[in-house]
């Protein structure tokens, strides 16, 4: 499964692609107002540290304003994955900008199974079904996954499963474990991804051990 962080912070973008952990990034305008930054200045920084898609969002709600939208985000890199929404008007201009663009898109605000199907007809590159939130209204966001991976997998659609919206450790695991293609995480969560306290009281151990010998490597 691949590795997203879902940040417009430069600075945890870097420490985790130092790290060797990110295939992407995912952005929206509410991680673009946190950043503090315009949406060009940081879409820009953040595709010249990471070499996979960027998702950068249109924030037009009608079809030719997104594909103007499209086209000025595309010239910022060749790594802006184009992220609309899942409207009537934004499968429209992901079918556009996949046919005639010929750029990644990135279809957010998934909360079904449907509108999934809609995007893989569409020629999304990427859904993204919303978990989290799912969850906040009392229904299990991982039954979506499922429900979109058995869809896609009966048709061999080719677009990804992107899961967003990720809150804890356990939402990663259940993704990995029904197929998803990538998790979409916030950046604590993907460091929390390393933690186990066994790990920790293990490593103690050795180090304490190792100290007894009084031995030193290289």
């Amino acid at each position: 499964m691949k590795f997203f962080v879902d940040t417009a912070d430069v600075k945890d973008i870097r420490e985790l692609n130092d790290l060797g952990l990110l295939d992407g990034v995912t952005t929206n305008p509410s991680l673009i107002l946190k950043s503090g930054g315009k949406i060009a200045e940081v879409t820009k920084q953040i595709c010249d540290i990471v070499k996979g898609p960027v998702s950068a969002e249109v924030t037009a709600t009608e079809y030719q304003e997104m594909i103007q939208q499209a086209k000025a985000l595309a010239k910022i890199a060749d790594n802006v994955c184009i992220k609309v929404p899942l409207t009537l008007d934004g499968l429209k201009a992901c079918k556009t900008i996949r046919t005639e663009m010929n750029r990644m898109v990135n279809v957010t605000l998934c909360f079904s199974a449907n509108q999934a199907l809609l995007a893989a007809k569409a020629g999304a590159s990427f859904i993204s079904p919303f978990v989290g939130r799912i969850d906040d209204i009392g229904i299990d966001g991982m039954e979506l996954i499922q429900e979109i991976r058995q869809i896609y997998d009966n048709y061999d659609f080719q677009t990804e499963i992107l899961v967003a919206s990720v809150r804890t450790v356990n939402h990663v695991k259940q993704a990995a474990l029904i197929g998803a293609d990538v998790a979409t995480v916030p950046p604590a969560t993907l460091k929390a991804l390393v933690k186990h306290p066994l790990t920790d009281k293990g490593l103690e151990q050795f180090l304490a051990d190792w100290a007894k010998t009084g031995q030193t490597i290289g």
